[in-house]
């Protein structure tokens, strides 16, 4: 069982945030009621809270963990931004080691990066894959093994809260880019009431096509053509010098795991709108789902530590229309009879995250095991001892279960995201 401060503190946390999801309720009731001209501040929305801590971006690689990030606006009709986390690039000598020759630095150049500095960490200095002579063809593919997978995660928050930028989820992203050694995309997705369904939905794929269209850009210009000095000026460097659109993994906590299903399901169902994307592997971690008809982990643990189902029925609410609320609706049911979209089997492989005492822990194993009905690799990583967000919640993030969690996704996920092959997984 969580100890004694878990407890306390699950109990002034669901107070707060039921006063919270109250308020916003109010506030919307409100704006409905009266509203008149402001449906370009609806449409543009909000993508955080201003009561809630942030942490700044960092271009700089940082000497804690050798990661560096940035923010970007990426849609000017919306609030949708990214904050983006590169990780720093292994020493020369790793290249050496594979029998890898670099280009010989001129006495003019300044010293390679490889790592801190002063100020909390060395500064970004474009640091390419063609940096490995490409004169042989094997020295062109070593290049390009250099080249990162691109995880795009999606934080959680009962769709009404949270941020790409916030505290918890810029150090949880952090500790992805390191262990993964791969770039992560945060999505700042539009948040509820003021953005309802379908929203947060089509911000992100609308954030996965965004990166498909900067590894196309950086395509056209590889080649040589067809990218004018407009185009050029519009492509993301982190990405196109460095993300590898092949191997892109879609990661979602909480509300956010089911933001990435869905992602996910589009990507499959119109593949060719995302080219050259190829989604590879989704993570699900403690998914928001729920049903109309009540699972035993719903009513055993229905008012369990920090997030009870009464108060996640009324972020739904927030989320959802009035004139489309349903607990079957397909954005929080992904087996309700009229999800529509394409069939399981067709779904990448998925692995699923869930917590002892969670409500909705039930709920996510079913949807894990129709997928393993379909022979999709789905396995389940269930942590003792653990509640709703243990892995990704700020009070959580130094605990040994935390820091485990994240590691066991990174074993699993280099299995679809390595190069190599030969990474232990479950």
């Amino acid at each position: 069982m969580p100890g004694v401060g878990v407890k306390i503190y699950s109990v002034f946390f669901k107070l707060l945030l039921r006063h919270k999801l109250q308020s916003l309720a109010a506030a919307a009731a409100a704006a409905a009621g009266g509203e008149s001209g402001g449906g370009d501040a609806a449409a543009f929305g909000v993508s955080c809270r201003a009561d809630e801590a942030t942490a700044p971006s960092n271009p700089a690689f940082s000497a804690a963990d050798g990661v560096a990030s940035k923010d970007l606006h990426i849609d000017p009709n919306s609030s949708l931004s990214v904050r983006i986390f590169l990780p720093t690039p292994p020493p020369p000598q790793s290249h050496h080691a594979h029998g890898l020759s670099l280009r010989p630095r001129r006495a003019s150049e300044p010293p390679p990066v490889t790592g801190g500095g002063v100020g909390g960490g060395a500064p970004y200095r474009g640091y390419l894959p063609h940096a490995v002579v490409s004169s042989s063809p094997r020295a062109a593919a070593a290049s390009a093994r250099r080249r990162l997978p691109i995880v795009v995660q999606f934080h959680g928050g009962g769709f009404v809260s949270g941020s790409s930028s916030s505290a918890a989820n810029d150090a949880f992203c952090r500790r992805v880019a390191k262990l993964c050694d791969a770039i992560v995309v945060a999505v700042g997705y539009r948040l509820a009431p003021e953005s309802r369904y379908p929203a947060a939905f089509d911000d992100g794929v609308r954030v996965l096509r965004w990166i498909a269209k900067q590894a196309n850009l950086a395509m056209m210009s590889k080649v040589g053509g067809g990218v004018d000095t407009f185009g050029a000026s519009t492509v993301e460097p982190w990405i196109a010098a460095h993300g590898d659109p092949a191997r892109c993994v879609l990661l979602g906590v909480s509300c956010g795991a089911n933001i990435a299903n869905f992602v996910t399901r589009k990507a499959v169902e119109d593949g060719k709108l995302f080219d050259p994307i190829k989604v590879v592997a989704q993570v699900l971690m403690y998914p928001f789902f729920i049903g109309s008809v009540p699972t035993h982990s719903e009513i055993r643990l229905a008012n369990s530590y920090f997030y009870d189902k009464a108060t996640c029925i009324l972020a739904w609410r927030l989320f959802l229309s009035e004139k489309e609320f349903s607990l079957d609706h397909p954005a929080a049911n992904p087996l309700a009879p009229d999800r529509g979209g394409p069939p399981l089997k067709c779904m990448p492989p998925t692995l699923t995250v869930i917590a002892e005492h969670d409500w909705m822990r039930d709920r996510a194993i079913a949807y894990s095991e129709e997928l393993r009905k379909v022979n999709v690799d789905a396995p389940v990583l269930d942590y003792k001892d653990t509640v709703h967000e243990f892995a990704t919640l700020d009070v959580f993030l130094k605990t040994p279960q935390a820091q485990a969690c994240a590691e066991d996704i990174a074993i699993w996920m280099k299995k679809y995201i390595s190069l190599r092959g030969h990474e232990f997984s479950y």
